[in-house]
């Protein structure tokens, strides 16, 4: 399988797409193939869902963001809302022409899916919800965000020495060195310290329960063995779901917060598990 750039551009913001598709015009998906879009966590990009998207994307149409702020989309939008994520979300769909698709979110990523999901119930088929949830956020996680950005020893002098570093730093260093770019003095993030910041601000404003218990499509919730999501926010966002949905969770052994990357097959296998056996009056 392979993927086409495609560019989507919502109030003057551009959002570049990897999208996925079968390999020849007479091998197109069928028409009841359910969409995917793949949304990554905060200073990720779309590349960190090429497995993935190559897994699914023989029976589903795929397209992976690169979300406003991260990798080649817009690198300093101005509005960085929780609300302008969603409204993106909605963007792309409407103009890839993705007829209510299954959205698979990962951090942040998960938050914008659960949040498009809970305004949106009639654009979203089903959610997959990767370390995410619904509860507030420590309010000093901006500043812990800001002050870990500040410990990388930026410009990397090589793509082997960054991901030296992000192994170090408990992370999967071949995807997150993927993430980077090359300048004439060495590599650098594909986004902005400061717009990574404000990005994750307002998740510590407040909680999120009421548009949790707003979702009504199948979800799907996947949690990391040694992930940040604590279990009592996962066993609350099982005990509230709202009844109509039809709720499964599964914890990934061994696996930390960066499922997709850690675990890569265990949730690939959770990801068409969950594409196949979903009530199909609701996701099909």
């Amino acid at each position: 399988m392979t993927w086409t750039e495609r560019t989507v551009t919502r109030g003057g913001v551009r959002l570049t797409c990897r999208d996925w598709h079968s390999p020849s015009p007479d091998t197109p998906h069928p028409a009841s193939a359910t969409p995917v879009v793949l949304l990554h966590g905060l200073a990720g990009h779309a590349g960190e869902w090429d497995a993935a998207a190559a897994h699914l994307a023989p029976r589903h149409r795929v397209v992976a963001v690169d979300q406003r702020g991260h990798g080649a989309s817009e690198r300093l939008p101005a509005d960085v809302s929780r609300a302008a994520y969603v409204a993106d979300v909605l963007a792309v769909c409407e103009q890839l022409g993705l007829d209510r698709p299954v959205l698979v979110g990962q951090s942040l990523g998960g938050h914008t899916a659960m949040l498009t999901a809970a305004a949106h119930p009639d654009r979203v088929r089903g959610l997959v919800l990767v370390e995410a949830g619904a509860a507030r956020a420590d309010p000093d996680t901006p500043e812990q965000i800001g002050s870990w950005l500040d410990s990388w020893p930026l410009p990397f002098p090589s793509r082997a020495a960054a991901h030296a570093f992000l192994s170090g730093q408990g992370l999967n260093g071949e995807a997150w060195a993927a993430g980077l770019e090359q300048r004439q003095d060495g590599w650098y993030p594909r986004f902005e310290r400061a717009v990574m910041v404000a990005a994750i601000a307002e998740n510590g404003t407040r909680d999120w329960w009421p548009q949790w218990q707003a979702v009504r499509c199948p979800t799907l919730l996947v949690i990391g063995e040694k992930g940040i999501v604590p279990p009592a926010e996962s066993i609350r966002m099982l005990d509230s779901a709202a009844p109509s949905t039809a709720l499964t969770a599964a914890s990934v052994p061994g696996s930390g917060h960066d499922v997709h990357l850690d675990r890569p097959a265990a949730l690939h296998a959770l990801l068409s598990e969950f594409l196949t056996s979903s009530p199909p009056s609701t996701l099909k």
